[in-house]
């Protein structure tokens, strides 16, 4: 996800921090810090393994983690739908994917707990889950794995009888955009630019198989494709720090500003001028324009100035090429992202910030996401 337009610099960050001490209820020690981290691990465990391919196991469904927490530590009721829900949603979702030639016969998720916080006998928790998932069919060149880097604010509310149950489970990315999350994807507010500056409007592109050929030539543009891959590699979970990190900000996240960076590694060239000119084109540690940040401002930029032309069809796309999604087909885009490879059977795969995720395949997106509006670029 990106900021729809120019935002702060200054990262926001809770008020709380890994390592603060606990002290406002002394029956949260460490026993029942690791306990609470074990029980997100479970929650987050169970909801990846729903998208593996019971075939690979047997045909056995996987025994939900969640259900061997019976002691001091457990979920609440009201969570215990909320994850049966979840599971049902992401079942479904396995299989709209393996309609669409996409199955997963593995999956490994491990959180790590990042700060706890306590007040009375309510806890705030703090969690990075990191989740891969193993592409069934993956042939020789392919990506073998998609993986993703989340964090999520976990609720606990202790009983009279100090049992701490979990009551609430929120993503504190910008996006629900993790292949194993089922809420609504967060949206960007909608970019205005002046009536006489006329941006150009993007069309949308096709999700349907298979794809009119349209092979892209690696050569003619002089950029260097390759490089922009190998930038959204190093980057995806690490960010760089010559640029600020909008993830968690609080206006929009850090999509197309990752996006951009890619670009730049590429090839693109600034374009000097005034930040809030869609028309130009620049990014650094100590300031952006807003097309270097914002979706719509990106897409404006990018057509205007000729460095993209628009796709017919998603399936077109290949390494560099920028898949953009306006969730809510409210006309206003919403997330920007990277194509990182692609495979024999014409399949995009891209990479993106905010939930940080590298080498999601397009089929993926169109089975999570099949209302949402795409618009796909050739660089």
């Amino acid at each position: 996800m990106a900021a729809a337009s120019v935002v702060a610099g200054a990262v926001l960050v809770p008020n709380w921090s890994a390592g603060a001490a606990v002290t406002d209820d002394p029956t949260v020690d460490a026993a029942t810090k690791a306990t609470f981290q074990r029980l997100a691990d479970a929650v987050f465990a169970d909801r990846t393994q729903a998208l593996v391919d019971d075939t690979a196991t047997g045909g056995k469904r996987h025994q939900q983690r969640t259900h061997g927490f019976t002691g001091k530590v457990r979920l609440s009721g009201t969570q215990s739908r909320e994850e049966s829900s979840t599971l049902d949603a992401l079942r479904t979702r396995k299989s709209r994917l393996a309609k669409l030639g996409e199955e997963y016969s593995a999956a490994q998720t491990s959180v790590k707990l990042d700060a706890t916080r306590v007040k009375g006998r309510s806890a705030k928790v703090a969690v990075t889950e990191t989740t891969a998932l193993t592409y069934e069919r993956a042939k020789a060149g392919e990506p073998k794995t998609t993986g993703f880097q989340a964090h999520h604010e976990l609720t606990f509310k202790a009983d009279s009888k100090g049992v701490w149950r979990l009551s609430g489970v929120r993503s504190t990315d910008d996006g629900y955009l993790a292949v194993n999350q089922v809420e609504k994807p967060a949206v960007a507010a909608p970019a205005v630019a002046a009536d006489d500056d006329n941006p150009p409007s993007a069309p949308r592109a096709a999700t349907t198989r298979p794809a009119p050929a349209n092979a892209k030539n690696m050569t003619a543009s002089g950029y260097d494709y390759k490089a922009m891959v190998a930038y959204a590699t190093k980057y995806w979970s690490k960010y760089n720090t010559d640029y600020p990190d909008f993830n968690g900000a609080g206006a929009g996240g850090d999509c197309t500003n990752f996006v951009s960076q890619s670009l730049k590694a590429g090839g693109w060239k600034h374009v000097p001028g005034y930040t809030y000119d869609f028309k130009k084109w620049f990014g650094n540690n100590e300031i952006q324009s807003d097309s270097f940040v914002g979706v719509n401002e990106f897409s404006w930029f990018a057509l205007s100035s000729k460095r993209v032309t628009s796709l017919a069809n998603v399936y077109q796309m290949d390494i560099g090429d920028v898949l953009q999604m306006d969730f809510d087909k409210d006309g206003s885009k919403d997330h920007t992202m990277i194509v990182t490879s692609r495979n024999a059977q014409g399949v995009p795969f891209v990479t993106y910030h905010s939930t940080n995720t590298y080498n999601r395949s397009v089929a993926s997106l169109v089975a999570s996401y099949p209302n949402a509006a795409y618009y796909a670029y050739r660089t």
